[in-house]
């Protein structure tokens, strides 16, 4: 709220706000998807504009205020900043040098390894499958409570399903935060009980701050020592290490004058060349082309489609089979090191071993085949780009959309509640728990994975598929009643795929009317009173290579915010993430531009 209520103009003068916000814009699901350059003030717009017009910055900054910035504060990408600001608060703090014996050159580098998006993606892969991991759910979910009126009816279903999550994993019996809360709250039947709003909130505020705490003065000192390990094994934070040597050896030191300079005028970049139309359902089009074309071109190792608590990934070069596992769970397959994978990777085959196949089943399994996309990789050359002669329809990368909405903070929901679209807003809520549901069942090693899958599973049982809700959604009766014998239990079923697929055939040509009213609102800001055609037919605006260059920014865009939004398992630790420290300048791009530095 604190966030949604302030100067946009002020808030790009925090680098960390910048780069959580720039993860956020160039989600997918968006028209306009423009990135902030804070070190010199630029904004990038994509689609650019007709080079004709001058676009203002302070028209921008009104339209981010108004359409984006609501919907952003609604993200966990939100919810993630507020937590790395917090971090960053005790890290710079008089208490943390007291309490951990920090220096300023001890502070100086952990706020390096911990800022941004990239960064406390990196802090919760190292706290994964520790107390830590659930300290940090438990913070997360509770902010996004305490946030909510529950008196408010359009907030209350919200409300009430992050109560349920909280019972079913952070305030039963034996949890982390029950035993560390336990001075606090009594024991968990008693909360149960309590009656008053003001005394449960108050008892959640306080359960969070001791969570925090717990945070700050122990994973905080431990993920410090984890990266100043980890840098010194890696050649390119040698640098980094360098200057933190330099900064422990001055006691009193004094950061270059140049940081201290005012901040660059903030401008635009002019669109070079580009014709009088803007349109960016045209624009999307165009990349996903490069991107399906790429993937059906190409050819990679067939997957299995199994449930597997970890991957066992084989040596490159090997021809050991790769499972469908955590790092599958995003729409975007992790990249396998095989030599094989070429240029955007390629077709992912997926089976159901032990058994004969029905002809239900080899239509379930194309069906997976089209869910799972690949990641396109850096060995890519121009040469090797498809061309974009085939037209592609929105349905082809609605899936690709809709997962990044959930991390967006849903701002298609939000047009489809507009629009008096009550179904169709049943049938997208159906579509996101199905797909909060899946890297749950199907990664038996994520914290409280059994309580999980059964609440989300009961709960898409009891909200969309009870025998009087089956006439009311236009789904097939085959795929309503097979979705729930499976998910009534808890269990994965192939089903999933085919119930989004209907649906999203349903929301197709909604989702077109919310690009080109994403179009039109754009425009009003940006160029009010002039008449910039919107066309229907496709036309070429940018070249293969920016095609490229612009889908790896939004893929890259929607594996981080995934990963953060608990949609996609998060990686173990590797050298990426130190190289990935090491390229990450907060003034430079942040975290998007350091995994783009590293892909091309």
């Amino acid at each position: 709220a604190s966030i949604a209520s302030m100067d946009m103009g002020l808030l790009l003068r925090d680098d960390v706000f910048v780069d959580f916000f720039n993860t956020f814009l160039n989600l997918p699901v968006f028209g306009q998807t423009p990135i902030y350059i804070s070190g010199v003030g630029r904004w990038y717009l994509w689609p650019e504009l007709p080079s004709h017009l001058d676009p203002s910055p302070a028209a921008l900054l009104a339209w981010l205020e108004k359409h984006r910035l609501p919907h952003f504060c609604k993200s966990s990408l939100c919810l993630h900043l507020v937590l790395c600001q917090k971090l960053l608060g005790f890290i710079r703090s008089g208490e943390a040098a007291e309490l951990l014996n920090w220096q300023s050159a001890d502070q100086w580098l952990l706020e390096r390894c911990i800022s941004g998006s990239h960064g406390m993606r990196h802090f919760r892969a190292f706290v994964q499958g520790t107390a830590g991991e659930e300290l940090i759910d438990f913070w997360l979910i509770t902010e996004r409570l305490l946030d909510l009126d529950e008196s408010d009816g359009s907030q209350r279903d919200l409300f009430l399903s992050l109560v349920h999550r909280l019972r079913a994993t952070h305030l039963r019996e034996g949890s982390s935060v029950i035993t560390l809360c336990t001075t606090i709250v009594g024991s968990l039947p008693k909360t149960k009980h309590i009656q008053s709003i003001s005394t449960r909130r108050e008892i959640l505020s306080k359960m969070q701050e001791q969570a925090l705490f717990m945070i700050q003065s122990y994973w905080l000192p431990k993920f410090f020592m984890h990266c100043k390990m980890g840098m010194e094994e890696e050649e390119s934070c040698q640098p980094l290490l360098q200057e933190y040597q330099e900064r422990l050896s001055q006691a009193s030191w004094q950061e270059p004058p140049g940081l201290s300079e005012p901040f660059p005028t903030m401008h635009i970049k002019r669109g070079q060349g580009v014709s009088g139309l803007y349109c960016s359902p045209t624009a999307k089009a165009e990349i996903w082309a490069l991107v399906k074309e790429g993937r059906d071109t190409q050819g990679v190792k067939m997957a299995t489609f199994q449930v597997k608590p970890e991957r066992q990934p084989g040596p490159a070069g090997s021809t050991e089979e790769l499972c469908l596992d955590k790092d599958a769970l995003g729409l975007i397959l992790q990249p396998s090191e095989h030599p094989a994978n070429t240029a955007f990777g390629g077709k992912q085959g997926v089976t159901f071993p032990g058994r004969p196949q029905s002809s239900a089943e080899q239509d379930l399994e194309s069906l997976c085949k089209e869910k799972i996309f690949s990641d396109m990789l850096p060995s890519a050359s121009l040469a090797q780009l498809p061309s974009l002669e085939k037209p592609v329809k929105t349905l082809d990368f609605l899936p690709w959309a809709l997962s990044a909405e959930a991390c967006a903070g849903r701002p298609f929901r939000d047009f489809l509640q507009c629009q008096n679209r009550s179904m169709e807003t049943h049938l997208l809520d159906l579509w996101h728990d199905l797909e909060e549901f899946l890297p749950v069942v199907l990664d038996s090693s994520r914290e409280n994975s059994f309580f999980l899958r059964h609440l989300i599973g009961e709960k898409i049982c009891k909200t969309y598929l009870e025998e009087d809700s089956f006439e009311k959604l236009p789904l097939e009766t085959r795929t309503l009643v097979s979705l729930w014998n499976h998910l009534i239990r808890g269990e994965f079923s192939p089903w999933i795929f085919r119930a989004q697929k209907e649906i999203c055939k349903l929301l197709c040509c909604l989702y077109e009317e919310f690009l080109a009213d994403d179009d039109r609102t754009f425009l009003q800001f940006m160029a009010p009173g002039r008449d910039v055609p919107m066309p229907k037919v496709p036309g070429r605006a940018a070249g293969r290579w920016e095609h490229f260059h612009l889908s790896q920014r939004m893929n890259q865009s929607l594996k981080l915010s995934q990963a953060l939004h608990g949609t996609r398992s998060l990686e173990g630790i590797s050298s990426k993430h130190w190289q990935l420290l090491a390229a990450r300048d907060l003034q430079k791009g942040g975290s998007i531009q350091a995994e783009m530095k590293l892909l091309l």
